[in-house]
């Protein structure tokens, strides 16, 4: 900030110049760089781009009509309905024609990447009713700060080492999270098991597996100040946590449906749609509905819970394997038949501990990776505000 400070003192006192978006960038349409085959395949090479979260719907095998970026030829993907946006500079095909290409305009005394994290400052909420086109009527009208190009580069210097570092996280955090991966499936075998006299066991033999139910929605008496924490099966997303409530009910709720209490520490698995075979940890007590399994060990002294949950976690193939051309479903029938390696107790928390620490880092929001990422994301949007917050000259 001392040097920008600096730079501006000396080149723009007086504050800088703002000019509307459409005078310093051009666009160009999506329409000749659209796929033609949405048939995917991760072996193809042409990644096929969306402007929203998603950014690489797939890749394609088409060599034609491909838009050519590069690091020294970099181009902006915008989406004409929602206004987000990203960076490109590798070459590239897509999927919509709500895409533009944004580019900047030649004779233009700017840096392009300066205007893009500009872009990044705006606060602008699209009407979606309409489904309206946004860059010519109204975003190329928003104005945005040009000051003098020694602070525009000075200011995509300092954005870039945020970027950079951001990057190495999310790049951390992905590789911790196959690391993760590979020692959750390695140790539920008895290769991956330190001790011997590994059992297998089916969840039904070793558990109370249950599921819930839903008050009628009609009765205002089950639900209004209800204090009963009720989970639906969006909970399930494989963090050994639940981080939010679905709803509460009342007592009267509970004891007038098929809900039903579930203790601490049980294990949840979805049931059904897209979360089925998912699972999360309990940490309270709570009712659940119909479309989550409830699992607790018929005895602690054989069975720790915290293992219970670890090894369901292996068991998502085969649910994602139940046939059904739309809607997967699971039963409890199907959920007792499910069979996991059961070790001696010592070797179950010896297991235990490890993955504690894994799931800790790539998930914990407080203290693992995320939390680190989450405070750079934080400190990189507090100074990107700032360095681009500036004086209108007169």
């Amino acid at each position: 900030m001392g040097k920008i400070d600096e730079l501006i003192a000396r080149l723009c006192p007086d504050g800088v110049e703002y000019v509307e978006l459409g005078s310093v960038i051009d666009y160009e349409q999506s329409a000749k760089y659209i796929v033609k085959s949405t048939d995917y395949d991760d072996g193809y090479s042409m990644p096929v781009l969306t402007a929203g979260q998603t950014f690489i719907l797939g890749y394609t095998n088409e060599e034609f009509g491909v838009y050519e970026a590069s690091s020294n030829n970099p181009v902006v993907i915008f989406d004409d309905f929602t206004t987000s946006f990203h960076w490109v500079q590798f070459n590239f095909k897509v999927k919509s024609s709500a895409m533009k290409m944004l580019t900047m305009k030649k004779d233009v005394l700017a840096v392009f990447r300066y205007l893009y994290y500009a872009m990044r400052c705006i606060t602008y909420v699209p009407d979606f009713s309409g489904h309206a086109r946004q860059w010519i009527g109204t975003y190329s009208k928003i104005r945005i700060p040009v000051p003098p190009i020694e602070i525009q580069r000075e200011i995509v210097r300092v954005l870039d080492s945020f970027t950079e570092l951001e990057a190495e996280l999310e790049a951390e955090l992905e590789a911790r999270q196959r690391q993760y991966d590979y020692y959750r499936k390695s140790m539920f075998c008895s290769d991956g098991c330190s001790d011997g006299g590994v059992e297998y066991k089916t969840l039904g033999e070793i558990a109370l597996v249950q599921s819930g139910g839903t008050p009628a929605r009609a009765n205002a008496e089950y639900w209004s100040n209800g204090t009963i924490k009720w989970l639906g099966s969006a909970v399930c997303n494989n963090q050994k946590t639940v981080s939010g409530i679905t709803g509460y009910i009342t007592e009267s709720g509970l004891n007038n449906s098929s809900a039903k209490i579930t203790p601490a520490h049980a294990t949840l698995i979805a049931l059904v749609g897209a979360t089925i075979g998912k699972t999360a940890f309990l940490p309270f007590e709570a009712a659940v509905n119909q479309n989550v399994a409830t699992l607790y060990p018929l005895d602690t002294s054989c069975i720790n819970p915290d293992y219970l949950y670890y090894a369901c976690g292996n068991l998502y193939e085969q649910f994602i394997g139940l046939s059904s051309d739309r809607f997967k479903m699971a039963n409890l029938s199907f959920v007792r038949g499910l069979t996991i390696p059961v070790p001696p107790l010592a070797e179950q928390q010896r297991i235990v501990d490890i993955l504690d620490r894994f799931d800790a880092l790539v998930n914990d929001i407080s203290v693992g990776l995320p939390a680190e990422l989450a405070a750079r994301r934080k400190q990189y949007e507090y100074y990107r505000d700032k360095l681009l917050t500036f004086k209108e000259a007169a």
